[in-house]
């Protein structure tokens, strides 16, 4: 397990997810990078960030996406290979179904780094560098507790089942929760990390139990989604709800006071431990880990430490 740090550069320059010409100045060849949804800020960040620790160590570099369909992914797999990438930075689609599409990669001799979610088989990745979401979930729903009270009903949206981070999350948040016999989750429902959908379930939860004091989301998207339901719906003002991710629209809702917190993930600072570690296996053939999975702690953002939110995901000590 890395040391987490709070601080660290992150040149975010605009760049576009999509695939674009190897610059002349590139030696180290291609560097394969493939994201989930790009729409969503967490996944772009990650992109953007793996992207430019590739060409800062003079790899040209592919971004492509996903978006949670394993048949894509695995033709961008296709892809990585007949460009002769020499190493791919995967965040997989789907903690079984990507399981595939890694090992013909390793058929055709490139290594792959499996960033933010898990592969469901130790052993093919030559890293997993993922946060620590049960450390991340526990901060959240302590904090969720602290804002809520210890005497409410509350509901609950999480993100797909295919994720193992989705499980990860809610286990934590009843870990804590189920602490508290007088708190009562009276409803749960599957947003799939989307504001859309989070804004939809949000508005069955609320019609199926309009008495609830809270609303602890699995991430951000889906939390910001339950917001704009709840303050259609006039009560926005009566409920509180905690989120995960740490996207900058969920740092401004916390400074609005509309968020209660959210529990920044240190995606900028994985994606480029990740890259950083490819190059050294492909040229040391070792990681410099310890270990093929890394974790990375979460941190707690509330109003009081929302303004050190210097970038993207990214906290100034």
């Amino acid at each position: 397990m890395f040391n987490n740090s709070k601080r660290f550069i992150l040149a975010a320059a605009a760049v576009a997810v999509t695939a674009f010409a190897t610059p002349s100045w590139a030696d180290n060849g291609l560097m394969t990078i493939i994201v989930n949804d790009p729409s969503n800020p967490y996944w772009l960040t990650e992109g953007q960030v793996a992207q430019k620790a590739a060409e800062k160590l003079g790899y040209s570099a592919k971004v492509s996406a996903h978006k949670g369909d394993t048949n894509t992914e695995s033709q961008l797999i296709d892809t990585a290979i007949t460009n002769k990438s020499k190493a791919i930075i995967l965040d997989p689609a789907n903690a079984d179904g990507s399981i595939g599409s890694v090992k013909k990669a390793i058929a055709a001799n490139i290594p792959v780094f499996v960033i933010n979610a898990e592969l469901n088989q130790s052993g093919l990745a030559k890293a997993q560098l993922v946060s620590n979401n049960a450390q991340g979930a526990a901060v959240g729903a302590m904090e969720w507790v602290k804002q809520v009270g210890d005497n409410a009903s509350y509901v609950e949206l999480v993100g797909p089942p295919s994720d193992n981070n989705a499980a990860t999350r809610a286990n934590g948040f009843e870990t804590v929760l189920t602490q508290y016999p007088d708190l009562k989750q009276v409803g749960k429902e599957v947003a799939n990390w989307d504001r859309t959908q989070g804004f939809n379930k949000m508005q069955s939860l609320l019609q199926a139990n309009p008495t609830i004091k809270g609303v602890i989301s699995g991430n951000d998207e889906m939390a910001l989604g339950a917001i704009a339901a709840l303050k259609e719906a006039g009560k926005l003002n009566q409920i509180k709800v905690g989120g995960f991710d740490g996207s900058p629209d969920a740092v401004d809702a916390v400074k609005a006071g509309t968020l209660a917190y959210t529990v920044m993930q240190p995606v900028a600072q994985f994606a480029q431990k990740a890259v950083e570690q490819a190059d050294s296996f492909l040229k040391t053939g070792k990681t410099g880990a310890a270990s093929e999975k890394q974790l990375f702690d979460c941190v707690l953002i509330t109003k009081e430490n929302a303004d050190k939110f210097v970038s993207p995901f990214v906290l100034s000590e």
